[in-house]
């Protein structure tokens, strides 16, 4: 594979010199200067990206890293009051511990990780982590290698537990070892520790002892394996419950105050672990002494069901509930049988098609149906879940009397064309385990329960308003009604039902719900009687602006991140909002002091995006993330609140070695009037006295990207913009607005004016654009060649060709069927095939009927593992244009998905993707492998990527 991988690389190399012409060689252009260099297929891996964000809770010092997509890459420790940098090379997986130390992991070199993988070498043969502990005010560093496991508490300080096979100068050993992050040291060993967990404070850890290789006749409790509790403190491992070499045990669960854990075992040493699951609590006041207390067999389990291992274990926060799973046995196979057919059986009353099923089948075989024990009165179980709502959820943290359950299962045949979210709702008893059918076939999506658990408050989407379901008194309301503007995305142009612009959790005391529209933020009353407040004052829909609510507790993550917390908002306390201009695309950020104040606005940037923010916790530093197209993603600093601010890193400093490029905002309008935007590339040592080839790209809607950095990489599926700007070409990204029914001449009707209008300047060779999309772009690129001989040549990535085969066939990642797409999502259709009009729709959008209309030259990228589009679709594109004597060419990555992930097969890619382009724009001799092909006979051998003639 690395010869491989360097036989590509020197053949893009060397075919650079077709490609670069007089920029490469120094000569002076007529200005006078010499211009810089453009990209070449060399530079990618130069590139680093930056991230992995964090400060210390004093704001003196900040990390990041600084990683490359292939290659050693580094932590950067920033000193923030001077500046100074420790990078630490091959830094990875870091956290600070207080203001004193960060811990972190030194990966080994790229390359020997590779040469272990090529070799196969496993276990201590294969190159390890070292962890690495450094005193942050000192720089002194603690390495040790061979590093198994990390643990590091989640809130607490004092200590640090590692498992490794240690053999420097200062230590030769192996096990689990005790930091003491006070001490600066290791204070103890742990042996034959199988696997060990901190409690959330990192007071205890709990522990798997595995028996040692020889247990003698008579061993003390602490050597014989089982589950422990190390007391840091005491530095005292403790058995909680012990047993012998064929013994299995999982690691404990702590409750939220650290007083109780909780475990599944297994002690008869003549049934399998999953036979015989047993789960055992230990309490603190009580010494930690295990207590059996669910088995199989304890009243309340159904006949033919068992203990589930498969689920977590969560106590209530007064520790006398532990919640688990239990699930129905499942027949055995037959293994005396010495022949059997091997086949599947569809039914067209399954619930899910057989595809789908096997795709899940392992996540299957672990389901598991949550129930629950009294633990002080320990009078048998009760099961909550059911197969008509197998989930079900517990509101305040486990704590309520009363759990919830959103169920699709009564639609899951539905769910195969029907991708709107239509839902049973239950409410479930804890008293008895009985539920109750609140909602029934109702459209329920972002379904959240409140902090104390009063009240479940959703979207529906079918009547575009947000609900309210008052536990105590049973009352449903609807708690958007009086907002006069739309609670959902009004450029949703699919058949799906639009969904809300979304929410952001509660105020404290659940007085109130924040929801959005299209700009500002709105509080609401569950119960649906006060009036709707604005929370932002209507400035976002005054000045354009998009808000959203940011909590400085926690490092800001892009929209939509899951495990974002959101935790209620005191009255009163100040409110951060983030800020984007729906126009310019800049940033900014803005605080609002109290319920009744106006906004303050902190920056705006209008031609640059932030992100990132991360507010130290006990002083007023901030750390943040600015870019553009142009400045590559950095972190900043700022002691006031934005009025100034500084840059504390250099990701990409090379860069200004290179040709790059600019970005501007086109508009233009659509042939049914319509206005729309897009983003127009350009090379930035443009001059327009010149004319420029350009490549169109486009998926959906792309001009909210104007302040994105695009940095040189490779193209796992489409063009690189910022290489093909700085060799020479403009790039043009347009947005796409969709009408059901047609989504092939939605791409024309505001694709081709948008060109059209791009042509009217001079510096445009209109003579020699090109169109390139993958995807759902790819198709649409697959479509508009058969509609307009505008483009010189095409480059379709995984393009479906024909609907009406595509519309019954199957998503490989997960088994679906793709009818749902057809008629409710991406591919817009609206119907099926056989509605009133529906087949002469599937035949007008699929390009397979019109490929004889087809005059432009077209690269057809087609993966054999794609997991998304069935790959038969390229073919029959392919095989179709073949029949029809049409310039085609489709290149097959074997073993690859939808988007290829091997760097290797990525180069080739980009390669072939740029020698196509710059043949057919720019007038370069046509490549081997595009003139002769590369027969069967030769793969692996001759890859044909040189650009001479022979």
């Amino acid at each position: 594979m690395k010869k491989l991988y360097n036989i590509v690389l020197a053949c893009a190399i060397v075919s650079l010199w077709g490609i670069s012409g007089a920029f490469a060689n120094g000569k002076l252009p007529e200005n006078g200067k010499i211009d810089k260099k453009p990209l070449d297929h060399s530079v990618y891996n130069k590139w680093f990206t930056i991230g992995g964000y964090a400060i210390t809770p004093d704001g003196k010092y900040a990390s990041y890293y600084n990683n490359r997509d292939e290659g050693d890459g580094t932590l950067n420790i920033v000193e923030l009051k001077t500046g100074a940098t420790n990078v630490l090379s091959r830094g990875a997986r870091s956290k600070f511990i207080g203001n004193k130390y960060i811990v972190f992991t030194i990966r080994p070199f790229e390359e020997q990780v590779k040469e272990a993988k090529r070799k196969k070498l496993k276990g201590d043969k294969a190159p390890k982590d070292t962890l690495a502990i450094l005193e942050l005010a000192t720089g002194k560093m603690q390495k040790y290698p061979g590093l198994s496991k990390l643990e590091v508490p989640r809130e607490g300080e004092s200590y640090l537990a590692f498992s490794a096979r240690i053999m420097n100068d200062s230590l030769k050993n192996n096990g689990v070892f005790i930091f003491d992050c006070g001490k600066g040291e290791i204070i103890d060993t742990l042996k034959n520790i199988s696997s060990f967990a901190f409690d959330k404070q990192g007071v205890n850890m709990v522990c798997i002892k595995t028996a040692p290789k020889k247990l003698q006749k008579g061993e003390t409790a602490s050597r014989k394996p089982g589950v422990y509790i190390y007391l840091t403190g005491k530095k005292l491992l403790q058995p909680i419950l012990t047993g012998d070499k064929k013994s299995s045990f999982s690691i404990p669960s702590f409750s939220e105050d650290n007083k109780a854990l909780a475990f599944y075992a297994n002690l008869d040493s003549t049934k399998k672990f999953d036979d015989n699951v047993e789960i055992y609590v230990a309490f603190a006041d009580k010494g930690y002494a295990a207590s059996k207390i669910i088995y199989n067999g304890i009243k309340g389990l159904p006949e033919g069901w068992r203990i589930s291992k498969n689920r977590s274990l969560n106590f209530s926060s007064d520790n006398n509930r532990l919640f688990f799973g239990i699930s129905p046995i499942l027949p055995q196979k037959d293994t005396t049988l010495k022949e059997q057919a091997v086949l599947d059986i569809w039914h067209y009353n399954d619930k899910y098609i057989q595809t789908q099923q096997l795709s899940s089948l392992g996540q299957e075989l672990k389901r598991s149906y949550l129930s629950y024990i009294e633990i002080p009165k320990n009078e048998g179980i009760i099961q909550l879940a059911r197969a008509e709502y197998p989930n079900v959820r517990i509101p305040v943290k486990w704590s309520a009397d009363w759990g919830y359950s959103l169920s699709a299962e009564r639609y899951a045949i539905q769910s195969q064309w029907d991708s709107n979210p239509i839902n049973d709702l239950y409410i479930v008893s804890l008293k008895d385990g009985s539920s109750e059918l609140l909602l029934k076939g109702e459209y329920i999506s972002s379904l959240k329960e409140s902090p104390d658990g009063k009240y479940l408050v959703w979207y529906n989407p079918q009547k575009k308003n947000w609900f309210s379901y008052n536990k105590s008194n049973g009352a449903i309301k609807n708690i958007s009604g009086k907002i006069k503007f739309p609670l959902w995305n009004e450029l949703h142009d699919t058949p799906q039902m639009a969904p809300a612009y979304g929410s952001s959790g509660w105020r404290e005391g659940e007085r109130a719900f924040f929801i959005y529209d299209k700009y500002d933020v709105w509080e609401v009353d569950p119960d649906g009687v006060k009036d709707p407040v604005c929370l932002t004052n209507g400035k976002g829909r005054e000045t354009g602006y998009t808000f959203r609510i940011l909590r400085t507790d926690q490092l800001q993550l892009p929209e939509g991140t899951p495990g974002i917390k959101e935790d209620p908002i005191a009255e009163g306390a100040e409110i951060w909002f983030t800020a984007f201009d729906n126009k310019s695309k800049g940033y900014g950020y803005f605080v609002k002091e109290g319920r009744k104040k106006e906004l303050k606005q902190l920056i705006m940037e209008p031609d640059y995006s932030l992100g990132y923010l991360n507010k130290a916790k006990n002083s007023n530093v901030i750390t943040f993330v600015k870019s553009n197209f142009v400045e590559a993603p950095n972190m900043w600093v700022t002691y006031n609140q934005f009025k100034t601010s500084k840059k504390m890193s250099d990701s990409n400093p090379q860069q200004k070695e290179y040709n790059w490029g600019t970005c501007e905002s086109v508009y233009w309008k659509g042939r049914d009037g319509r206005d729309i935007e897009g983003l127009l590339y350009k090379p930035e040592n443009f001059d327009p006295q010149k004319k420029y080839p350009m490549v169109v790209y486009f998926y959906e809607k792309t001009s909210k990207y104007k302040n994105t950095y695009r940095k040189p990489a490779l193209s796992k599926s489409t063009i690189n913009v910022t290489y093909f700007v700085s060799n020479g070409y403009l790039v043009f990204m347009p947005d796409i607005h969709y009408t059901t029914g047609h989504p092939g001449q939605s791409a024309m009707n505001c694709i081709v004016p948008g060109v059209e209008k791009l042509c009217e300047n001079a510096w445009v060779d209109k003579d020699n654009i090109a169109i390139q999309g993958q995807s759902w772009g790819g198709y649409q690129v697959a479509y508009m060649i058969t509609q307009t001989n505008m483009f010189k040549c095409a480059g379709a990535g995984a393009p479906v060709a024909n609907m009406t085969s595509a519309y019954g066939g199957i998503r490989w990642g997960s088994g679906v069927v793709r009818q749902f797409q057809y008629e409710h999502t991406q591919s817009r259709i609206g119907c099926t095939p056989w509605d009133k009009g529906g087949r002469d729709l599937y035949i007008e959008n699929s390009p397979l009927f019109f490929a004889d209309k087809v005059n432009t030259p077209l690269l057809i990228m087609c993966n054999d593992k794609d997991e998304a589009v069935p790959w038969y679709q390229g073919i029959e594109y392919f095989t179709a244009l073949r029949r029809l004597g049409k310039q085609v060419w489709m290149l097959q990555y074997n073993g690859e998905s939808h988007n290829i992930s091997s760097n290797v097969n990525a180069l080739d890619y980009t390669i072939r993707l740029s020698q196509f382009m710059d043949h057919f724009l720019k007038g370069d001799p046509m490549p081997v492998w595009m003139k002769y092909g590369v027969p069967a006979t030769r793969k692996g051998i001759d890859w044909g990527l040189d650009l001479t003639n022979n």
